[in-house]
């Protein structure tokens, strides 16, 4: 039967494939697609895993004290049974075998099946049967953790529209509960052709992330990952915001139709990668790339971009445990992103962690931050670099180093207090020094600012006399003007781009950075959003940088775009109580969708 499942529209467009449940597990579970020539590997440390557990249990059960109750072999017995029941282990290869899935995710596939199955069983005794087969889950997941594989092997995970070394299969959707931000970094190269999650809000990281990949998107959904099963084929309308579940043929064709459209009107986006972004009245405008990891230089270049404006350096840091990239480790990942630009400039932003992106902490005062009441106030970005000088210096040193191989800037996220600047550019001339000491190279580097910091931007005159640039986080700046956090749901629909406060802070910046001759960068979310395009148009921004996949869209309404009637405007649209209607009807009805 077709349900309807409601929730947040954060990336247009439509998908449709077959369900891919990631359940919720108290074992962590690892995510991953096997390649071919590993299928027989992964069945094997699944038979490994469960004549682990045989053996635990056998013991367990030898061991039991005379005076035990009886119930408590009987139990046991259950468990041994439920281990090697087909519809357990057995349907757990299938997994394996037709969808590619490690077996812990396979597991973690099977329970979700067999837990459905239990809870529709009018038997109360059959009912509560459903908690042996999680024990006996749990137990597999653990002698599967203590033979772990690698988090993500390098061919397991193939590109968004490259070909799959496995023929013949359905495309894939994810579903979840939530997707925390190390583990997109995992999805984001994935099969899957859209997300649906019970949480978030627009701004959360699995919207951001399946915005920046260019591909549908329903978040805050909160009942998908219940009333959606392994393997149903779901729609995922990310204009409506609404998930249908087994659509009937009608609807699925009408929705393969506007997917039809849609890739067509992609193509047309296509043909712009390499024109040359310049306005109807001849203002060229930089159109700038945002990337995670040193692999993903080689698409800025494919896409059009006339460079990176932002690498995000943190992201080297998660899904390792509590270890930390060593400098030699992260020069070469800065290094690889440099020479892959091939001359282009390189935008390196400093570790950037705390509040939604965590990293595995170790000392004790990191480990009281990280269980604080509000992460997003607290010790993050430059203020844990800065409280961590070892570490900080040693990534200053690995991205000076790379300098000596193309155009890099250095970033740092989230300053707000001149006393920081001080410290910042204390620590860079501290890691020269200690480069020249050891007879390493290095260039020239330029030093820039996130303003994403209410205060930031008021004192923008005096952080240019420090700074060659500033690079606008938009995402931040919004989240702490309005005093929102975007991760919290309660509040997350009064995160408003559009209000007054934001733009006038925006505009504010924008001007005094052009005013001094400094360069001035949008990264956030805004950058590749074509609804602001003109209005940062008309701000006089003239670098934007943006996911890859977002670059044409914005080239297109930068194309079509006159900045001189613009800017002429810009006073009646910032003025307005509703800048965003008031920008619609300066531009014709042609402003934000």
């Amino acid at each position: 039967m077709s349900i309807q499942v409601f929730g947040l529209a954060v990336s247009r467009g439509v998908a449709i494939g077959r369900a891919v449940l990631v359940a919720s597990s108290r074992v962590d579970v690892a995510h991953y697609f096997v390649p071919v020539d590993r299928l027989d590997h992964e069945i094997g440390r699944l038979r490994d895993a469960r004549n682990a557990v045989a053996v635990e249990l056998t013991a367990l059960k030898n061991e039991l004290p005379a005076e035990a109750p009886h119930e408590l072999a009987a139990l046991l017995d259950v468990h041994l049974m439920l281990l090697h029941d087909e519809t357990l282990t057995g349907a757990t290869k299938v997994w394996i075998r037709e969808r590619h899935y490690n077996a812990e995710w396979a597991l973690s596939a099977q329970l979700e099946v067999l837990a459905r199955q239990f809870d529709e069983m009018e038997d109360l005794y059959l009912r509560e049967r459903k908690a042996d087969v999680e024990q006996v889950v749990e137990r597999l997941l653990r002698a599967l953790a203590a033979r772990p594989e690698p988090a993500q092997p390098p061919a397991a995970v193939p590109a968004p529209g490259a070909p799959r070394d496995f023929a013949g299969e359905d495309p894939l959707v994810l579903v979840a509960n939530d997707v925390a931000p190390a583990d997109m970094i995992q999805f984001k190269r994935s099969v899957f052709t859209g997300f649906v999650t019970d949480v978030g809000g627009r701004t959360s990281h699995t919207a951001i992330v399946a915005r920046s990949m260019d591909i549908p998107a329903v978040v805050g959904a909160r009942e998908a990952s219940r009333l959606i099963r392994q393997d149903d084929w779901v729609v995922i309308d990310g204009d409506a915001g609404v998930v249908i579940v087994n659509p009937s043929p009608i609807v699925l064709e009408e929705y393969r139709f506007r997917q039809r459209q849609s890739e067509l009107e992609r193509a047309r986006l296509d043909r712009l990668r390499f024109t040359p972004a310049v306005t109807l009245d001849g203002q060229a405008v930089e159109l700038l790339a945002n990337i995670e990891l040193p692999g993903d230089a080689a698409g800025v270049v494919e896409a059009g971009a006339v460079g990176v404006g932002l690498f995000r350096s943190e992201f080297l840091f998660m899904n390792r445990g509590g270890d930390l990239p060593g400098e030699d480790e992260q020069f070469e990942a800065y290094r690889d992103a440099v020479i892959a630009l091939q001359g282009l400039p390189v935008t390196i932003r400093t570790v950037d962690v705390g509040a939604d992106k965590p990293i595995e902490r170790m000392s004790p005062q990191e480990l009281r931050h990280e269980h604080g009441l509000n992460p997003a106030l607290g010790l993050r970005a430059i203020r844990w670099s800065l409280a961590e000088p070892g570490m900080f210096r040693q990534q200053l040193r690995a991205l000076l180093r790379a300098s000596a191989y193309g155009k890099v800037r250095i970033l740092f996220p989230m300053v707000a207090q001149l006393g920081e600047v001080r410290l910042i550019f204390e620590a860079l001339a501290r890691a020269r020094q200690q480069l020249d000491e050891a007879g390493r190279p290095f260039g020239r580097v330029e030093v820039g600012a996130m303003i994403e910091v209410p205060a930031a931007a008021v004192l923008i005159d005096r952080f240019l006399r420090h700074f060659d640039f500033v690079s606008i986080g938009t995402n931040d700046l919004i989240q702490y003007t309005l005093a929102i956090d975007r991760a919290d749901e309660a509040v997350a629909h009064l995160y408003d781009p559009w209000h007054p406060a934001v733009l006038q802070l925006l505009n504010q910046t924008i001007s005094a950075a052009r005013a001094l001759g400094r360069d001035v960068c949008v990264c956030g979310e805004m950058a590749g959003d074509p609804a602001f395009t003109e209005l940062l148009l008309a701000m006089g921004l003239r670098s934007f940088s943006m996911h890859p996949a977002r670059i044409s869209a914005i080239k297109q309404r930068v194309l079509r775009a006159d900045t001189r009637s613009l800017a002429h405007d810009l006073p009646r649209v910032l003025g307005a109580d509703d800048p965003a209607q008031a920008l619609k009807s300066v531009m014709g009805g042609r402003g934000p969708q």
